[in-house]
């Protein structure tokens, strides 16, 4: 007998003689109705039991968390809420739970609670329902670079180079701790180390994606980087996942046209497959919203504003038009603004991002032009001389969540921003090589995939999006 599903059978309109099915024990009531869940989908399927016809001492053994495999027939249900249900003929119990100590109990828990028990935490419906639509969303990734021609690459996670000129990086190091060999300025001596230099762990693959593009066309990195800020926001995690797609041959307006297509694309798809979950996760927060002060309360569901992303063209706004409409607007004339647009070259904030989206523009927004000092070395210069062809991209909830620019292709020019911020050009010899052999106009950008999974299910803290969050005094499981 073939093994089913609980999202197999809930999806039948007709009943069978004879199904299988093996899950995990969500609540048993009255000593007759299981409600079973392996995790194919939110909901639990019905499994009633005529307690008659079983022993007393397996009887006591279905608690919550228990894994059971069930025999029986598949009818049309009595109750409410569900079209079928499992008359149960046959029942093992494949691993016991202690009811006293099992921690997933059937009632509302906080979040900080599950994500003390993240290893557990999926046994719920909001946290099954995240992870569901993590896996589509990186599916849908996969699936839209591969319908257009790109090529997969897997860049390096050890790295000796810092792609932002951030330095907020973990070192790898394999050296005796507490006595290191040391160099003739009394330096620690870093020759002597695994790799014969000072290595950390990546903060981003684009640079190693840029070679890789200048030959194959078109490539994506979707890996794990890493960043060391000791920040213990909503917002930051130490270990994430980018995604980050490089193209040869690709200016500004072909990089906004590429990240605008995949966006709609990727929220498209779970939209498309994901809806049951979306739904769940769309009334969670709409409950959520009514315990909140009206101020405080989203102002579109969740499905609405994934539609908001797919339905709408993205506005097109240069950083300097940006600025002007922040600088005159109400909320800055009248000082609601936390930060204040006074000048030109300002680096905006949350707060201005979803002004222009939510309020000004009503739409998404790709920013771009912006000013050189607030951007990365590599982001090609304009003929200005002080911006940039970087572009970011805001949603409304969240402000920025896609970040990109066409690179510096010219040599000459790449050196001098590198001398600027004192990255030695003898760290990124290789990378100044692409722009002496057949170099030509590249672009790219950089997603957060964490940052994608929280607008995709309205969570609003990042540590709920990700399997086992790293984040400062916390590297649990």
């Amino acid at each position: 007998m073939k093994l089913r599903t609980v999202s197999e059978l809930l999806s039948q309109d007709i009943t069978f003689p004879e199904v299988e099915i093996k899950g995990w024990v969500r609540t048993f009531r009255a000593n007759r109705f299981i409600a079973l869940n392996d995790g194919s989908t939110l909901n639990n399927i019905q499994c009633v039991v005529d307690f008659e016809n079983f022993d007393e001492a397996l009887l006591k053994r279905i608690t919550t968390g228990a894994a059971i495999h069930i025999k029986g027939e598949l009818v049309e249900s009595q109750g409410k809420g569900q079209k079928v249900e499992i008359q149960v003929k046959n029942m093992t119990v494949l691993g016991d739970s202690d009811p006293d100590s099992y921690p997933i109990q059937p009632k509302k828990h906080s979040f900080e609670f599950l994500r003390e028990n993240a290893h557990l935490r999926t046994r719920t419906s909001t946290f099954s329902a995240i992870m569901r639509l993590r896996s589509s969303l990186s599916f849908a990734i996969h699936k839209y670079f591969n319908e257009n021609g790109f090529y997969y690459m897997h860049t390096p996670i050890i790295t000796g180079s810092d792609a932002e000129g951030a330095g907020e990086m973990f070192k790898v190091s394999n050296l005796d701790a507490k006595n290191p060999p040391l160099n003739d300025e009394g330096q620690v001596d870093y020759s002597k180390d695994f790799f014969g230099k000072e290595t950390n762990l990546t903060v981003s693959g684009q640079l190693e994606a840029e070679t890789y593009a200048m030959s194959l066309g078109k490539v994506y990195t979707f890996g794990p980087t890493f960043r060391a800020e000791n920040s213990n926001t909503s917002r930051h995690l130490a270990e994430f996942w980018m995604i980050e797609p490089e193209v040869a041959f690709m200016d500004l307006a072909g990089n906004m046209d590429l990240a605008e297509d995949f966006m709609k694309s990727v929220i498209k798809y779970i939209l498309d497959n994901n809806r049951e979950d979306l739904e769940f996760l769309d009334k969670r927060l709409q409950d959520e919203d009514k315990t909140k002060p009206q101020v405080e309360r989203n102002e579109m569901t969740l499905i609405e504003k994934l539609n908001f992303v797919t339905d709408n063209h993205f506005k097109r706004v240069s950083y300097t038009e940006a600025i002007d409409i922040l600088r005159n607007c109400k909320p800055n004339k009248k000082k609601k603004f936390k930060y204040l647009i006074n000048e030109w070259g300002t680096d905006l904030q949350s707060e201005h991002e979803r002004f222009l989206v939510e309020k000004h523009f009503k739409c998404p927004v790709i920013l771009f032009d912006y000013p050189a000092n607030i951007k990365a070395f590599y982001m090609r210069l304009n003929d200005d001389g002080k911006t940039v062809r970087a572009m970011d991209i805001l949603f409304p909830g969240i402000g920025e969540i896609v970040g990109g620019a066409q690179r510096e292709e010219r040599l000459d020019i790449l050196k001098q921003r590198m001398a600027t911020i004192d990255i030695p050009e003898k760290d990124l010899w290789w990378y100044l090589d692409l722009r002496k052999f057949g170099t030509a106009v590249h672009s790219g950008f950089g997603l957060g995939f964490e940052r994608l999974v929280m607008f995709a299910t309205g969570m609003s803290n990042i540590r709920d999006v990700i399997p086992f969050p790293r984040t400062p005094q916390n590297a649990e499981f």
